[in-house]
């Protein structure tokens, strides 16, 4: 059987990646040169399995989206209580680009506005760190994040430094206010360079899921900053990663997220998954149009909003019995089914060999099925019989609707498995 994750996001592709709405972000040359039409789409699994659609391997600049990461990795060198000297964590309510301080202490309101990105950077590494020192640090960090060796695109790196007045303005700020001691051309410099990596959605969807997992990355087995930074940077991202439309987006989307102006956009649901879209064209914030349009889709069909309460770390296939002399196989089933739990079952169901045999899903030990789980395990069952599986269905709390499933089913058992 072949997992219908891949379809899904195909799915979500067509749907979502239609219409010229919004526009490019053509303050900065190099960004207003993209191809507007480009779209990717990825998710990656707390075991480091990742799932995409579109464009996905296309490269773009991760731009704002390194400051959740330049901000754990700050966080790591400095300290929590440190960092919060020099950088609160108030949501602002502005857009990416104001001047937004505290009026008595001068501290920028969070690390997610750009004069708080800019004083975040200067906390990363030692304090008697070099620029060059920081910048090496940065490009480590953001490697680890993504599980491989990332890269700066020098020709965007150049084209912002041409045009980062306004940076320069607010690195000069903060530093007039005793906030940051370095040389603000040469922190301007190294922010800049930060937001200049080239990044794909595979990559965003690790980063991603490497701060869901409290800071292991998945795919690597590394740990790169600990689990109560990895909560702290969440905690930013749900208040203040989407600017001054973060209330909307937690109350309608529900999962922490940061955008970028090259189009990108990163969601990490802790506990569950990592997302991440891309899509050129800006609305009016600064976020990817099409990339929103995605995580109101996905965080509607997968019941992705943070609060909900289902989240579990218990595996969810207790245990799978084979009889040899029957060919029969049962998948005892455990816990709370959502996405991330029915992803499991979905791969282990994908082991099955090739060729008519007999599998019964056990849902006794289950103690609900949301939607999203729902749909995919009937699909599964489908999917199975399509393939030429007798499928049979132990349920006795009703979690599931009997499926139709053709002429290869066999009737539904309602009663646990013996």
């Amino acid at each position: 059987m072949k997992t219908p994750v891949p379809d899904y996001l195909l799915e979500i592709r067509d749907a979502c990646s239609n219409g010229d709405a919004g526009r490019l972000a053509d303050y900065i040359p190099e960004l207003a040169a993209v191809d507007p039409d480009r779209f990717a789409v990825a998710a990656c699994t707390m075991d480091g399995i990742v799932y995409t659609a579109g464009d996905a391997d296309a490269e773009f600049t991760i731009q704002s989206m390194s400051k959740p990461f330049v901000y754990a990795l700050a966080l790591r060198d400095r300290g929590i209580e440190a960092v919060l000297e020099k950088v609160e964590v108030e949501p602002s309510g502005d857009a990416f680009n104001q001047i937004s301080l505290d009026r008595e202490t001068g501290r920028p309101r969070n690390p997610m506005i750009n004069i708080g990105a800019i004083t975040t950077h200067t906390l990363v590494s030692e304090p008697d760190a070099t620029q060059d020192d920081r910048d090496e640090a940065v490009r480590q960090g953001l490697s680890a994040f993504a599980g491989r060796e990332l890269g700066v695109d020098d020709a965007v790196l150049d084209s912002e430094l041409r045009t980062a007045f306004r940076n320069r303005a607010m690195a000069n700020l903060v530093r007039a206010g005793g906030i940051i001691a370095n040389d603000p051309d040469e922190v301007v410099r190294g922010y800049t360079r930060q937001c200049a990596y080239r990044v794909t959605v595979r990559d965003l969807a690790v980063m991603a899921v490497t701060l869901a997992t409290g800071g292991i990355n998945p795919v690597t087995k590394e740990r790169v900053v600990s689990a109560p930074v990895a909560r702290q940077v969440l905690a930013v991202m749900a208040t203040c990663g989407m600017y001054d439309a973060a209330g909307d987006w937690m109350s309608t989307v529900g999962i922490p997220a940061k955008s970028g102006v090259s189009g990108g956009i990163f969601g990490a649901l802790p506990g569950q998954v990592g997302l991440g879209v891309f899509s050129p064209r800006l609305d009016e914030h600064g976020h990817s149009v099409e990339g929103v349009r995605t995580f109101e889709r996905l965080s509607h069909d997968l019941e992705l909003h943070l609060m909900n309460t289902t989240v579990t770390d218990v595996e969810a296939v207790r245990s799978v019995r084979f009889d040899e002399i029957s060919g029969r196989r049962t998948f005892r089933l455990q816990g709370p089914m959502t996405f991330a739990s029915a992803e499991q079952v979905l791969r282990r169901l994908a082991e099955i060999p090739e060729g008519p045999s007999e599998v019964t899903l056990d849902l006794s030990r289950v103690s609900s099925v949301n939607a999203s789980a729902r749909r995919m395990l009937l699909e599964a069952m489908t999917r199975l019989s399509a393939d030429g599986h007798v499928v049979g269905l132990a349920d006795p709390g009703r979690r599931l609707p009997r499926p139709d499933l053709g002429d290869g089913t066999r009737p539904v058992n309602r009663r646990a498995a013996r």
